[in-house]
């Protein structure tokens, strides 16, 4: 019982500590945090503690560690790749499938593109604009990297642009998991039409803030992609996606 109570490590804690006082003190991405020895002093911690805590930050991607005389922790821009392995780590352990993940984006994503519609800026549709300009030129040229990076994109800038940022994190977590690279779905020339055609209607339903044709838009495209896997792939959506092969393993 008394392991049961016992509070959390003393690095974690530091690792809380350093997230709220980055907050407090402004600092952005690009920015070094304080020295080791200034931090130990902060603090009044160990310094294996302080490494332990700096490292629990590196791996939640908050900070990378810049060698040299110079360097120290520098502060990143975090993205949801450690929230898209804790989903896929969540789901192994369930035994869910690829289709719960599915059913997630089937419900969320056209209730956020709604949301979108109404309150986009005029700098995010130039670029939604800008992307799917990209993605013509990528198919065009049959680029299959850069049209899958500015597939995921365009559904990341019409979530952020709702101005929720947890919305953000979610589309960005469940493109990582859905976005084709790895399901192992393929991207032939008919489904980069198709999904180019999409992209193009979406953003026109946005670009005149229309919200209800928004929603419908975007979940016609959902629902599109997902009976082409079930087509083309009828056993993958029952599939449970190993947590080593989400995370590059």
């Amino acid at each position: 019982m008394a392991a049961m109570l016992r509070g959390p490590k003393t690095s974690l804690v530091v690792a809380q500590q350093i997230v709220r006082d980055t907050a407090r003190k402004g600092l952005k991405t690009g920015d070094l945090l304080p020295p080791e020895k200034a931090m130990l002093e902060e603090y009044q911690i160990g310094r294996g503690t302080l490494r332990e805590g700096l490292r629990l930050l590196e791996f939640q991607g908050m900070i990378a560690l810049k060698p040299g005389p110079k360097g120290g922790p520098v502060l990143l821009d975090p993205d949801a790749s450690q929230l898209a392995s804790t989903i896929i780590l969540l789901m192994q352990l369930q035994n869910a499938s690829l289709r719960t993940i599915v059913e997630a984006r089937t419900a969320l994503e056209p209730v956020i593109c709604r949301l979108a519609a109404e309150r986009i800026s005029d700098e995010k549709l130039g670029e939604l604009e800008a992307n799917v300009d990209r993605m013509q030129q990528s198919f065009d040229t049959t680029d299959i990297d850069t049209f899958l990076e500015t597939n995921k994109e365009f559904h990341d800038i019409i979530a952020f642009s709702t101005g929720n940022a947890l919305f953000g994190y979610l589309t960005d977590a469940l493109m990582r998991i859905t976005g084709g690279t790895v399901m192992g779905v393929d991207h032939p020339a008919a489904l980069r039409e198709t999904t180019l055609k999409a992209h193009t209607n979406i953003y026109r339903a946005l670009s005149e803030h229309n919200a209800d044709l928004s929603e419908e838009r975007m979940r016609d495209h959902i629902n599109e992609y997902v009976r082409y896997a079930e087509k083309k792939f009828p056993e993958l959506l029952g599939q449970v996606l190993p947590w080593n092969q989400a995370i590059g393993g």
